[in-house]
């Protein structure tokens, strides 16, 4: 199982340099490398956590301290949304965009709980497991709108953003019927 988590955190650090290489090669100034960087850094990150919820939810009964593969998601996700992070604080630095501090607040609680998940969600009981989810993925929810009403500065409304936004409220909707459709307890292997 460690070979499979060493190899799931080098596909999570390559993909995120290769974004970056293609970002640097493509783009006018470092500015413009930082911006595109941090978009599609997030877009990776929404791809890792989807699969990490999708595991979650289909795993559902089972302990997640016994889902040594979900906790391997979890730690990839944290791993690439904090390298999102990075990239995302040095676009807000180089292109001077204006930070509202009562919309930052939900956004540093999720990154606080996607870096502590994988060190203590597995310790905790279903109902905050959810809630963990849930609060990550209404987050995500909250950026696609904002990304569709064009309140992002130097991104424009995109396609990518509308079916992000929908299929982030379809999983949640779905993966919470799976949960909830799964009423049999669980049974550890004899």
């Amino acid at each position: 199982m460690k070979r499979t988590l060493k190899n799931l955190l080098l596909f999570g650090v390559l993909a995120e340099i290769v974004i970056f290489i293609i970002c640097y090669l493509t783009q006018p100034s470092i500015e413009e490398t930082f911006r595109y960087a941090a978009r599609y850094s997030g877009r990776l990150s929404f791809g890792v956590f989807l699969i990490t919820f999708y595991r979650f939810a289909f795993a559902h009964p089972k302990p997640l301290k016994e889902n040594t593969p979900l906790r391997n998601w979890l730690l990839l996700f944290a791993v690439v949304h904090i390298i999102h992070f990075g990239f995302l604080a040095t676009n807000v630095i180089l292109n001077n965009i204006p930070i509202v501090p009562i919309k930052l607040t939900g956004g540093a609680l999720a990154y606080l709980m996607i870096v502590l998940a994988p060190l203590l969600l597995h310790k905790i009981k279903l109902g905050l497991q959810l809630v963990y989810f849930y609060y990550v993925s209404i987050v995500m929810i909250i950026t696609y709108v904002a990304r569709v009403k064009g309140d992002f500065e130097g991104a424009a409304p995109f396609w990518f953003h509308y079916l992000a936004l929908g299929i982030l409220v379809f999983s949640c909707l779905f993966f919470g019927w799976k949960i909830w459709r799964s009423k049999t307890p669980y049974q550890p292997p004899q």
